[in-house]
């Protein structure tokens, strides 16, 4: 159960031209490129198939943000933010069971989202949050299979109410969605083959003189 979530950010990937976008110093945060570089690696710890991050893209990216007016420009962030707490409330939920790797990562991820001194410091009007969302836009791929499974599993919770401990309502989910695809897969094969070619028709085909 895979996720695509799609998104408005401007891509960090393929190469940066030097001028990145237009280079304006109006809202410019300073980015050192020795911080810039910790938070690529913190980037690529928890993803490393994220794209590389630099000091001219995170520029591209901040005046991406100025650009816009201020309500789209909260909206994308919060947008963004909202994924932490889908991942915090999966990490908390007694009845889903996380992996230990898993767990690790998002501590990671929590940790920086909040340190307020990061990499664009928080009290920056706007920009502060730019580089927490960054983080959790690059690394979204290494958690998004599992968030789509655990708001999949919150559902099914939510309208059957299955009982017993969380082993015991995660196998009911597993059971009745395998169930569910069967039925699935079995409903298309008669499709098909009431669709499909008449094996008889051969026999009542008329001569075709050439």
């Amino acid at each position: 159960m895979a996720i695509f979530y799609s998104s408005s950010m401007p891509p960090l990937g393929g190469s940066a031209s030097p001028d990145g976008g237009r280079q304006t110093s109006v809202g410019m945060p300073a980015l050192q490129p020795s911080a810039v570089a910790r938070f690529d690696a913190l980037v690529h710890e928890l993803h490393p198939d994220a794209p590389r991050v630099d000091v001219l893209r995170l520029r591209r990216l901040i005046n991406w943000l100025n650009d816009m007016p201020p309500e789209q420009a909260e909206y994308e962030i919060g947008e963004r933010l909202h994924r932490l707490h889908e991942l915090r409330a999966m990490c908390a939920d007694a009845d889903w069971d996380c992996t230990e790797a898993q767990r690790m990562r998002m501590k990671k991820l929590n940790d920086y989202v909040q340190l307020e001194n990061d990499l664009i410091p928080d009290h920056v009007p706007l920009l502060g949050r730019l580089d927490d969302v960054l983080l959790i836009e690059l690394t979204w791929p290494a958690f998004a299979e599992e968030v789509e499974d655990y708001r999949d599993f919150c559902d099914y919770r939510t309208t059957r109410h299955p009982t017993g401990d969380g082993d015991a309502q995660r196998a009911a989910w597993v059971r009745d969605r395998l169930d569910e695809l069967a039925l699935a897969s079995q409903r298309l094969r008669v499709h098909m083959q009431h669709y499909g070619p008449d094996p008889h028709a051969a026999e009542h085909r008329p001569f075709r003189v050439v």
